[in-house]
C-alpha cells in the first residue's frame, strides 16, 4: 500500500492499542468485523430484505402480465418455489466459500476477477441504488399520503423525505452494527404484522363470501391474450418482490456460526415469505376486482380504503414501516458488496476499510448513500424494476453455474451443505427460459441491462487490469484514500480466519 496511507493506518491502529478500555477490539488489539448476526437477526437479514416495497408494487405489474387472478397466483407460488431452489445452492456456496459479498465473491472466486467485477460494477452502478431508491420513494408517498388525502403528494417533498430516509440510514448503519440489526429485528416483526392484518383482513372476507375473483371459473379468465413472453415478465415483475433471498450471503462474515446459522435461516425464511406473499395477494382478491387492483397506484391503501374504513390510516403507516425496514436491510448488504469488492481490488482500497472503534464499513457505506440518492435526483425510477430484476436473474443465473462448475473443477473442496444436482439444474433450466423469453418480449429493457453491466469490461482493464499505471495516478489515489481515512477514522480490518480456513481446505482421501 501506498506509504502515506500505510502511515495513517498505523498511527490510527497505535491510537487503539493505547485504549484499554476500547471493547470492540479482542485481547490481541485485531479490528475485524464483530460477529453478531444470529439466527433471528438471519432471518430477518432475508424477511427483511425481501419484504419491502415490491409486495405493494408488484401486484400490479404481476397480473397486468399475466392477464388473470388464477395464474397471477401460480406466478406467486411458483416464484418463491425458485428462491427456494435457488438459495438451497446458495447455502451450499454460502459455507464452501465463507466470504461476504454474496454473489461477487462466489463469481470471483469461481470464474475469475473479469466476471465478478461486471457482477460487482452492475450491482454498484445501478441495480441496488436504484432498488433503494424505489423503496424509499415508496417509503415516502405512503408516509405522505394522509396528509394529502384528495391528491398526489407533490414529487420533489416525497423525493425530500426518501432521502432524508436514506441519509438517516446511513448514519444509524455508520454508527453501529447492533442498531442496524436491531432495527432490521424490529421492523421486521412490524411488517410482518401489517401483512397478517391484511391477510387476516382477506380471510375474514372470503369467510364472508367475498371470493368471486377467486373462483378457478372466474379467475383463470385471461383478460389479454396471454404468451410464455408475457408470463416470463410476470416472473420478472415478482422477482423484483422476492428480490433480497440472497442477501444474507453478503454479510457471512458477520454471522455467528455461518456454517450452521446460514442455512437454517435461508431454511426458514423463504417458505415463510412465500406463504405471505401468495396469502397477501389472495386477500388483495377478495376486496379488490382485478380492474381495480390495475387501476391503483397503492395496493394497500386501496385495500384499506375499502375495508378498514375510519382506520384504513393503518396500512399506509404499515406500509411506510415496512419500506423504511427494506431501506435498512438494503443499505446493510450493499454496503458489505462494495467493501468485498474493494477488499478484492476491483474497488477503491478506501471501500475495504472499517472504522476503528465502531468496525462499520463507513466509506462503503456512505457510497452506497450517494450512489442512492443521485438516482434519486434523476427522476422516475419505477421503470426500471424490469430492467434490474434482468441484472438480477442474470447474476443469479451465473452464480448456479459457478456452483456445477466448482463442483467439476474442485470435487475435494471440503463442503459442509451439498445440494443434489437437480436443484441447480432445475435452477437454470427455468433461468434461461425466463431470460431467453424475457429478452425476446422486451428486447430493448434487457438490452439495456447488458449494456449496463458490459460498460464495465473496459473500466475492468483500466482501473484493475492495467497496472503500470502513471505515477500521478497513483499518487492521486494515495492522496484520497489518505484524506478519507482521516475524515472517517478508518483502518483496513484484519482478517479473522476462524472460520474461513477449515472451509477452504481441501477434504482429505
Amino acid at each position: 500500500m501506498a506509504e502515506r496511507t500505510r502511515i495513517c493506518t498505523e498511527d490510527m491502529e497505535e491510537k487503539t492499542r493505547r485504549r484499554k478500555d476500547d471493547s470492540n477490539s479482542d485481547n490481541s488489539g485485531k479490528v475485524t468485523l464483530k460477529k453478531e448476526i444470529g439466527l433471528l437477526s438471519a432471518c430477518a437479514i432475508i424477511i427483511g430484505n425481501i419484504i419491502g416495497s415490491g409486495i405493494f408494487i408488484s401486484p400490479k405489474g404481476v397480473l397486468e402480465h399475466a392477464g388473470s387472478v388464477g395464474l397471477s397466483l401460480i406466478v406467486w407460488v411458483c416464484g418463491g418455489g425458485i428462491c427456494a431452489l435457488g438459495s438451497l445452492c446458495y447455502a451450499e456456496l454460502g459455507v464452501t466459500i465463507p466470504k461476504s459479498g454474496g454473489d461477487y465473491s462466489y463469481v470471483t472466486e469461481i470464474f475469475g476477477g473479469l466476471v465478478g467485477f461486471l457482477l460487482l460494477w452492475s450491482a454498484v452502478l445501478i441495480m441496488y441504488p436504484t432498488t433503494l431508491a424505489v423503496i424509499a420513494l415508496t417509503f415516502s408517498n405512503y408516509v405522505l399520503q394522509p396528509a394529502f388525502q384528495n391528491c398526489v403528494p407533490p414529487f420533489i417533498a416525497i423525493k425530500l423525505l426518501a432521502a432524508i430516509c436514506v441519509l438517516f440510514l446511513t448514519w444509524v448503519n455508520c454508527s453501529s452494527v447492533r442498531w442496524a440489526t436491531r432495527i432490521q429485528d424490529i421492523f421486521t416483526v412490524g411488517k410482518l404484522l401489517a401483512l397478517a392484518l391484511i391477510i387476516v383482513v382477506g380471510l375474514v372476507q372470503i369467510f364472508r363470501g367475498h371470493y368471486d375473483a377467486l373462483v378457478p371459473s372466474v379467475a383463470f379468465e385471461f383478460q389479454q391474450d396471454s404468451s410464455v413472453g408475457q408470463i416470463a415478465l410476470a416472473f420478472l415483475q415478482a422477482s423484483f418482490a422476492y428480490s433480497g433471498w440472497n442477501f444474507l450471503n453478503y454479510v457471512t462474515e458477520e454471522v455467528v456460526e455461518p456454517r450452521k446459522n446460514l442455512p437454517r435461516a435461508i431454511y426458514i425464511s423463504i417458505p415463510l415469505v412465500t406463504l405471505v406473499y401468495t396469502m397477501t395477494n389472495i386477500a388483495y382478491f377478495s376486496s379488490m376486482t382485478p380492474e381495480e387492483l390495475l387501476a391503483s397506484n397503492a395496493v394497500a391503501v386501496t385495500f384499506g380504503e375499502k375495508l378498514l374504513g375510519m382506520f384504513s390510516w393503518v396500512m399506509p403507516i404499515s406500509v411506510a414501516l415496512s419500506t423504511f425496514g427494506g431501506i435498512n436491510g438494503y443499505l446493510f448488504t450493499s454496503s458489505r458488496l462494495c467493501f468485498s469488492g474493494a477488499r478484492e481490488g476491483h474497488l477503491p482500497y478506501l471501500l475495504a476499510m472499517i472504522h476503528l472503534k465502531n468496525c462499520t464499513p463507513i466509506p462503503a457505506l456512505l457510497v452506497c448513500c450517494f450512489a442512492t440518492i443521485v438516482i434519486l435526483c434523476i427522476g422516475e425510477t419505477h421503470n426500471l424494476i424490469n430492467y434490474v430484476s434482468f441484472i438480477n436473474y442474470l447474476s443469479y443465473g451465473v452464480t448456479i453455474a459457478g456452483l456445477l462448475y466448482l463442483r467439476k473443477t474442485r470435487p475435494n473442496l471440503a463442503r459442509p451443505i451439498r445440494v443434489s444436482l437437480l436443484v441447480p439444474i432445475s435452477y437454470l433450466v427455468f433461468w434461461a427460459v425466463l431470460l431467453g423469453f424475457s429478452l425476446y418480449s422486451e428486447p430493448v429493457v434487457c438490452g439495456l441491462g447488458m449494456v449496463i453491466m458490459l460498460t464495465g469490461v473496459p473500466v475492468y482493464f483500466v482501473g484493475v487490469q492495467w497496472k503500470e499505471k502513471p505515477k500521478w495516478v497513483y499518487r492521486l489515489v494515495e492522496r484520497f484514500t489518505y484524506v478519507g481515512q482521516k475524515l472517517c477514522y478508518v483502518v483496513f480490518p484484519q482478517n479473522d480466519s476462524s472460520e474461513t480456513e477449515p472451509l477452504t481446505a481441501k477434504a482429505s482421501d
